[in-house]
């Protein structure tokens, strides 16, 4: 299915990061494979993001060979100031092409008056031209990341997976896979109202690109715990039904 607010971008940083974050308790963190939805939302979010909205990642291309590194890291121990020894794996060389678009946030009935689709679109288009409205990162703090605008089918770079060399196939499945977390305000079903709940799913790769599911349509969730959704006061300084939000945001 097409939407008219679709935006694609290309995400690039020397190293990333992508963990299920069930599994960060402690220790030492080791990469995904490849980049998860709740990862690559976070970073269209960075770009640009209104609670009138919620972004919906489409489909990923990866464009550079998926390769590893190993560094030795002295993290902080979470109870006092000294440092620990660990070893996190990274990925090295990344380059990512997205495609995401927008829907209007239901759980957000106070902020309809903002239901602008022009007005963000044309923004969001705006502020991938410049990079972002906040710092990208590629899942963690450390590993830094950059935002250009492309088209996500240019035909002049497929990307390294879409005709890759003997012996790496078509298609590749990743198996179970963290996909993302729905939280409260964004809630789809009975069941995940008032909840904060983990999704997960089976990621396949073709020639280099992934597909996503839907939040609603993954296979696999569980729920960590109760959530209220965070309320807007009503005043100048909070997001509100005002009449004027439309026209100040």
């Amino acid at each position: 299915m097409q939407y008219p607010n679709i935006v694609e971008f290309e995400v690039y940083g020397d190293y990333a990061l992508f963990s299920d974050p069930i599994m960060r308790i402690g220790g030492e963190k080791c990469t995904y494979q490849i980049p998860t939805y709740e990862a690559l939302k976070g970073i269209i979010s960075s770009v640009f993001w209104k609670p009138t909205f919620i972004w919906y990642i489409d489909a990923v291309r990866i464009m550079n060979p998926i390769r590893t590194e190993v560094k030795g890291i002295r993290p902080i121990h979470y109870h006092d100031n000294a440092n620990d020894l660990a070893f996190y794996t990274y990925l090295k060389d990344c380059r990512y092409r997205v495609r995401a678009h927008f829907e209007w946030n239901e759980n957000r009935p106070e902020l309809a008056a903002d239901r602008n689709e022009n007005k963000h679109h044309n923004i969001a288009k705006r502020m991938i031209a410049k990079g972002g409205r906040r710092d990208i990162f590629l899942g963690t703090r450390e590993c830094q990341g950059y935002v250009v605008p492309c088209a996500f089918d240019d035909t002049d770079d497929f990307g390294f997976y879409h005709a890759p060399p003997t012996g790496i196939p078509d298609e590749i499945n990743f198996g179970l896979m963290y996909h993302g977390i729905t939280y409260a305000d964004e809630a789809f079903s009975d069941e995940t109202q008032g909840k904060m709940t983990a999704r997960f799913w089976y990621p396949v790769m073709k020639k280099g690109v992934i597909t996503f599911l839907r939040p609603e349509d993954c296979p696999v969730t569980k729920t960590l715990r109760d959530m209220d959704i965070k309320p807007f006061g009503v005043g100048p300084d909070n997001f509100s039904g005002l009449k004027e939000f439309g026209e100040v945001c």
